[in-house]
């Protein structure tokens, strides 16, 4: 039995200008955290969570305490995961940076700072209170629901500042039980399928080969003919557009 787990987006509807200034708010104050915790961990050669959560839980907790205090947790394991990413890369490049710069920065949420409510919005811990987001849920987040993937406790939040939207990176988990055949015969091989013989039962497994060979192909059919009509048989525009597909025009 291991467990497995599968990564999914999802944006919330448009929000009121006041409500996404708290996201903003919030965004900057958790942004602030991590980069004061990948300097003081460098420069304290810190490079455990649990160091550097002891190292710095109550001045985080002075220094934003209208925030939830596990805001200080999540802070320091993306800051310490940032951290040994940078000294990986920096034995490799040998870049000349003293400190990980902090550039796209991801709120990272723990059990007790979200929680779904219902099927279709969720509620988020910020420092002027829990506050409710409507989300639209899509056809792949709906795939997962419908076959009892569990939500994992941990989740990110992104903000999308053109459509003023919140973005919720979900993680969904299930436990899946190994089973290790002791040997199998292929017994048929279709263009969309293949049937396996094993252990002395037939299963038939669903490549979809077919549908993405046929969808390549009108594909570059439909390409063909639109620059066709346009510029002329074998136009310089097709050419390149079939190099990108990987046929010749």
């Amino acid at each position: 039995m291991f467990s497995v787990t599968r990564t999914v987006v999802v944006r919330s509807q448009f929000l009121p200008r006041k409500v996404f200034r708290i996201f903003s708010e919030l965004e900057a104050m958790y942004r602030n955290m991590v980069e004061q915790l990948v300097v003081h961990a460098i420069e304290k050669d810190i490079r455990s969570f649990i160091k550097l959560k002891t190292s710095r839980y109550s001045y985080l907790r002075e220094l934003y305490p209208s925030l939830s205090s596990h805001y200080a947790y999540t802070a320091c394991q993306d800051a310490i995961t940032r951290v040994k990413s940078f000294l990986k890369i920096k034995r490799i490049d040998r870049t000349g940076r003293r400190y990980p710069v902090v550039n796209k920065v991801s709120i990272w949420l723990d059990a007790h700072l979200w929680r779904m409510d219902g099927l279709t919005s969720i509620r988020i811990a910020t420092h002027r209170g829990w506050i409710r987001v409507e989300l639209e849920p899509h056809k792949l987040y709906w795939k997962y629901v419908s076959r009892n993937w569990n939500l994992a406790s941990e989740a990110k939040l992104k903000l999308d500042r053109k459509s003023r939207r919140i973005e919720v990176v979900l993680v969904f988990k299930k436990d899946v039980e190994v089973y290790e055949p002791k040997g199998y015969i292929a017994v048929d091989v279709n263009e969309n399928s293949i049937a396996v013989l094993v252990d002395g039962i037939v299963y038939l497994f669903e490549s979809g080969l077919k549908d993405i060979t046929l969808g390549y192909y009108y594909r570059r059919k439909s390409v063909q003919e639109k620059c066709d009509k346009i510029y002329g048989p074998g136009s310089r525009i097709a050419r390149k557009i079939m190099g990108k597909l990987g046929g010749r025009g």
